[in-house]
């Protein structure tokens, strides 16, 4: 899988590199460098140490070892028995697979395999081939092997090839290649001084002082962490103008990975998601902002609306193989495209895509005619299926790339007004793929396609008129930046991050220069960030990898990571538990219990617009949780969250502390008010506000016979009082 390589890629280049005889002749001459986790090259430990490598003798020959190749040989174990020792990947169970789960943690482990003999490494028992390679590695330690160094410190905080955990270990190693100038050390003794991994104690100036360093040395990781840091005031005073510095260098190095794919810019499948999504959100489906109100589901029976991924490609399937061609192209398109927990197949895409296309056009291109009066509908469709045919040709998709091929598809679509093909058309005239160039030509397609709202076509053409440099032509072509940007146009992003940046048709403003730089960043997220690996390590039930890989995308100032961080240490998801003898064991790991930590990023969480994030810090606040229980911070957190995005759980909130004089004023008649607009800005909450305002009708009324102090229930027009019109 392209989640469990990338995490070896590092050692896969070290392997390579050690075969090439160049690179021997470097070891010899003690010139050699190694790859950083970032790729880029860093002075060996070798290389400065004054003292000469003593050579081993080999096994085989007779003849002398050196570092070098007891890496080699390190790499070659490694990866064998890596193969031989694959962890299976958890998948979604039923109801009977869930009843096993909870049988099978009754009874005692059993195994069929007589035991692996195991072999002592310090206090560490290891598998032989594991204990081997480790202790080739260590030995080219000894000889200041700065490969063999990174290579452990990784198999250490990571646990790669099942080598026991031990962050304090992963710490001692990381801090020398720190001190000798490796930027993914230093980069990771930022990140455990920044998080406390390996009983550190958290010190954010540590953590922006070698994060700091990293990024001067080129890790990019590090070039977003700074930049957070600056952007949000961790660690250090706000500074926008750095935070700009180290987002725009992330940002180029983004768009000049987008730019180096097939025409039309890279694509890839976007990793990130928020955990608690898949549970309906922090609260639960119908509680959490993300699946209450206004955002909440509407599907009724019939609709895929909350159905799983694998039930709806096996509905539209059935439909595809009825003749329903509108299933088949949403097949081809998913297939394209692909999904969260879904790959990019484009070998069936292209076959949906030409399945739909021959039900319109004969061989020779004419149209069945038959075929387009009978189903009115399919020409619509057909001509979405050529855009597309069209594309995979144009990049080379699945098939041998053919700009000949592209353009009698593109034409096809033309014909019937397809905004894809009219922009891929554009391309080719743009640059001379397979046409003549004609800039002309181009605008023409590229404004057509922009008609239709299509974002690509939109940044091209405004591109083509950012060119002509004029006064009026910057506005033209920031307005048409400005409309890709709706639907997240990486480019169209970096274009307008320039023009803030620069004061083009505009006054400079720093502060849009860094939130749009930020998103360009972002959006690069299979080549700057961990997300892909942390939701391997999550679906195999490995939470202690999976926490460790979104904490790295936290760090970096990813939203979706530090909401994922918070839900994973957050303890308080349920307040409904199952007695103890029923539920299976499942330890919580140390690293997995720091509620300061939670606090942390539900904080970081909710300063980028996460709702949820901020009604779990109010919690945490009333509560007592990761911080000394402050309930005038809980109110104010509860109040951002009502104010502007309506979340009931926070109006509810607010209405219980009215209630009980918690933090707020003790006010029946404004708790009252609270109550009823939870119930008018999420009806699924009617049963708790009904019974709430019950017991407080209760309470009012008996407060009004005894002539108490508070302020009892009023009768008023139904309608809702902004809550500063209240005090």
């Amino acid at each position: 899988m392209k989640s469990a390589s990338k995490r070896l890629l590092p050692f896969v280049i070290l392997f390579l590199r050690l075969l090439l005889p160049t690179v021997a002749a470097q070891v010899e001459q003690n010139v050699e460098t190694t790859v950083s986790a970032d790729g880029s090259p860093q002075p060996s430990l070798a290389a400065q140490s004054p003292t000469p490598q003593k050579p081993l003798q080999g096994e085989d020959d007779g003849r002398s070892l050196d570092s070098a190749e007891l890496v080699e040989r390190a790499l070659h174990s490694l990866q064998r028995y890596q193969r031989q020792h694959r962890r299976p990947v958890r998948t979604s169970v039923g109801l009977l697979g869930t009843a096993s789960q909870y049988l099978l943690a009754l009874l005692p482990q059993l195994s069929i395999q007589g035991p692996e003999s195991k072999v002592e490494n310090g206090d560490k028992v290891l598998p032989k081939p594991l204990a081997e390679a480790v202790g080739l590695l260590e030995e080219a330690e000894r000889l200041n092997n700065v490969d063999a160094t990174y290579i452990l410190a990784e198999m250490s905080f990571y646990g790669n090839f099942s080598y026991p955990r031990n962050y304090n270990e992963a710490f001692t190693r990381y801090s020398a290649l720190a001190s000798k100038g490796n930027s993914s050390a230093q980069h990771m003794i930022g990140f455990m001084y920044a998080t406390g991994i390996g009983h550190r104690e958290r010190d954010q100036a540590k953590a922006l002082l070698y994060y700091t360093f990293a990024a001067r040395g080129g890790n990019t990781r590090s070039e977003m962490a700074v930049a957070f840091r600056h952007h949000n005031g961790i660690g250090t005073a706000r500074n926008c103008e750095v935070a700009v510095k180290y987002y725009k260098n992330v940002a180029d190095k983004a768009i000049e990975w987008y730019r180096s794919g097939p025409p039309g810019g890279m694509a890839w499948v976007t990793d990130s998601y928020r955990l608690a999504d898949d549970e309906g959100g922090v609260y639960g489906e119908g509680a959490s902002f993300i699946s209450a109100g206004n955002n909440a589901n509407k599907g009724g029976p019939n609709s895929d609306t909350h159905a799983a991924l694998d039930d709806v490609l096996e509905y539209l399937d059935l439909m595809s193989r009825k003749g329903d061609f509108k299933a088949t192209l949403t097949l081809g398109r998913i297939n394209y495209d692909g999904q969260k927990g879904l790959p990019r197949n484009l070998k069936n895409a292209k076959w949906y895509f030409m399945k739909v296309a021959k039900l319109y056009w004969a061989r020779d291109g004419r149209i069945i005619e038959s075929e387009a009066q009978k189903k009115p509908q399919l020409e619509k469709f057909a001509t979405k299926a050529a855009g597309y045919l069209g594309k995979m040709f144009l990049r080379g998709e699945g098939v041998e790339q053919s700009f000949e091929k592209a353009q009698i598809w593109f034409n096809r679509g033309i014909k019937s007004g397809d905004a894809g093909s009219q922009y891929n058309m554009g391309i080719m005239y743009r640059d001379g793929l397979g046409v003549p160039k004609s800039a002309v030509k181009a605008q023409q397609f590229f404004k057509l396609a922009a008609e239709q709202d299509f974002a690509p076509a939109q940044v091209a053409l405004g591109v083509m008129y950012l060119d002509q440099g004029t006064k009026d032509d910057i506005a033209v072509a920031s307005r048409y930046f400005e409309l890709a940007a709706r639907y997240g146009h990486i480019e169209s992003l970096y274009y307008l991050s320039e023009l803030a940046n620069q004061g083009l048709g505009r006054e400079r403003s720093c502060g849009f220069a860094s939130a749009y730089y930020k998103n360009v960043a972002e959006k690069a997220e299979s080549l700057l960030t961990s997300f892909a690996e942390a939701n391997q390590a999550y679906e195999e039930g490995d939470r202690e990898l999976a926490f460790i890989d979104y904490l790295l995308a936290a760090e970096q100032g990813y939203e979706r990571g530090q909401a994922n961080v918070a839900y994973l240490l957050d303890q308080e998801k349920s307040k409904w538990a199952l007695p103890s003898w029923l539920v299976p064991p499942q330890p919580r790991p140390r690293l997995l219990q720091d509620s300061a930590l939670a606090l942390i990023h539900w904080t970081r969480s909710a300063k980028q617009s996460n709702i949820d994030s901020i009604v779990k810090m109010g919690d945490y606040y009333l509560n007592g949780i990761g911080a000394s229980a402050d309930m005038e911070k809980a109110a104010q957190c509860y109040t951002a969250a009502s104010e502007f995005h309506q979340s009931a759980q926070a109006l509810y909130n607010l209405g219980w502390m009215h209630e009980n004089g918690i933090g707020l004023n003790q006010d029946f008649h404004l708790a009252k008010r609270y109550y009823d607009h939870a119930l008018e800005a999420n009806d699924e909450a009617y049963l708790p506000v009904t019974l709430s305002l019950f017991k407080l009708r209760l309470r009012s009324a008996w407060n009004t016979l005894t002539h108490g102090r508070v302020n009892s229930i009023q009768d008023e027009p139904g309608r809702w009082y902004r809550h500063d019109s209240m005090t």
